[in-house]
């Protein structure tokens, strides 16, 4: 197992050392620049949509798409997992606090990205002879590469995203819950797989109606929950804030002036675990959230576009730092703890023994959401490669994969996870570069005609 685990950590080094932070960086500076930092001149538009949806009952689920809002909250599903609570613990035990900055360069720039995934998404998402709409980055890449490499690359997508996420990801989402339960209730690791498996195999059998259903509802109450906690605990240590945003920007570029930081922390780890974990978080440019935005219901793609760089936001900027403020202003980081529990930790230094069950219980709504997101996006992809009726299999090999992640290896499960999304990146990145001109052609359409969401008078 040992060995394992030192092959999969090699591998994923070279790509988030390299490759992974070339490509991202390099795609979301491309995409920011030609887009006019869409981003920043979006913004408003894309809050303005996401909590307009919250409110608005409009749109229904069904073989023919999902609403705005609901495609939303599967991609927020999937986004807001334990990458926001035990990956962020994670970066910051292995790169410091300085991981956190990079972490928020990589959404940044990941937010012009995750829009043209939106927008493309919406342009080449197709519809069954029976009505069915589905999407992803699988079509796209078939439309930048219309021969017999658009087919190569489309299908090494689809088997890494199917392994990545439908597979070795949910295993780590069933691994979370079933730690951080474990450590607040002392309950078997293996009988909280079972039952997080049973649960899925309830959702996943309703189909694209009850996953939105499930998602919508879970989603903001989810986040409700753990920001409210989040503050309570950061306004109680609020003396210790102004000194946790300096050792964030500090450590980015000098990590080893921060004090009791990780050892042998170094500016490559640092922006390394950032990125990573930053990915392995918002999944900007990773290619899974493009199968939600897919099947919504918009006028115009670009509409989506606003949506899903607000999910990036709320992620990282929001949910991700709050875990970030937890964990550095109680000074938990010290303790040589990682991943979940280095966050049930700091949460119990303030709540005692009730910060290990409210982690519990954010963590599983927070990884179980995950779950039912990342099967979605599988799911369009085993229907890609296989056909419809494949599906009646992948779903017993998801749930498997949910029971044995509850007892896996926490460093090999999250290894191997990390270096399949990573390897996702790639083909996906490939695509959207390929597809600039498109991207630029379907922008300035609806720009033509509309001013940040507001159509023109002619």
């Amino acid at each position: 197992m040992q060995q394992l685990n030192e092959f999969v950590v090699s591998i994923n080094d070279a790509l988030t050392g390299y490759i992974l932070i070339i490509a991202l960086f390099g795609a979301g500076i491309w995409f920011s620049f030609r887009l006019k930092f869409i981003q920043v001149r979006g913004f408003g538009e894309g809050m303005r949509r996401t909590f307009g949806g919250l409110f608005s009952k409009k749109g229904e689920a069904g073989k023919d798409g999902m609403s705005s809002f609901q495609a939303l909250a599967t991609a927020i599903a999937a986004q807001v997992g334990t990458g926001n609570i035990a990956g962020a613990a994670t970066a910051i035990a292995v790169g410091g606090p300085g991981a956190i900055f990079w972490m928020w360069i990589a959404a940044f720039l990941g937010m012009a990205t995750i829009y043209c995934e939106a927008l493309m998404a919406q342009k080449y998402k197709q519809v069954g002879k029976d009505g069915t709409v589905t999407g992803g980055p699988v079509y796209y890449i078939r439309a930048a590469f219309p021969n017999g490499f658009g087919k190569v690359l489309a299908a090494i997508f689809a088997v890494l995203i199917v392994f990545a996420l439908g597979f070795m990801g949910n295993a780590v989402q069933s691994n979370s819950i079933a730690a951080s339960f474990h450590t607040a209730f002392g309950i078997p690791q293996i009988a909280t797989g079972v039952v997080v498996a049973v649960i899925a195999v309830f959702v996943f059998s309703g189909g694209m109606k009850r996953i939105a259903k499930v998602t919508e509802t879970i989603v903001p109450i989810m986040a409700a929950l753990y920001i409210v906690g989040a503050l309570i605990v950061i306004f109680a240590n609020i003396g210790a804030l102004p000194g946790v945003i300096r050792d964030i920007f500090v450590g980015a570029f000098n990590p080893a002036a921060v004090a009791g930081g990780a050892m042998g922390a170094t500016i490559k780890l640092a922006v390394q675990k950032g990125v990573g974990r930053g990915l392995f978080s918002n999944e900007a440019g990773m290619g899974s959230t493009p199968h939600a935005h897919a099947v919504a219901k918009v006028n115009h793609p670009v509409e989506q576009g606003f949506v899903a760089m607000s999910g990036v936001f709320i992620d990282t900027f929001i949910v991700l730092n709050l875990t970030a403020f937890v964990i550095l202003t109680t000074g938990s980081r010290a303790t040589g703890l990682t991943g979940a529990e280095l966050s049930q930790y700091a949460f119990s230094s303030f709540f005692g023994k009730a910060g290990d069950i409210f982690i519990a219980i954010c963590m599983f709504f927070f990884a179980f959401s995950t779950i039912v997101g990342w099967y979605f996006f599988g799911e369009a992809n085993i229907r890609y490669l296989f056909g419809e009726k494949a599906i009646k299999f992948y779903i017993p090999l998801v749930c498997l994969c949910v029971i044995a992640g509850s007892l896996g290896e926490v460093n090999l499960v999250w290894n191997m996870a990390d270096c399949f999304n990573s390897m996702m990146v790639v083909p996906n990145i490939i695509g959207l570069l390929a597809l600039s001109k498109v991207i630029q052609n379907v922008h300035n359409d609806y720009f033509k005609t509309h001013t940040l969401g507001k159509k023109k008078n002619k």
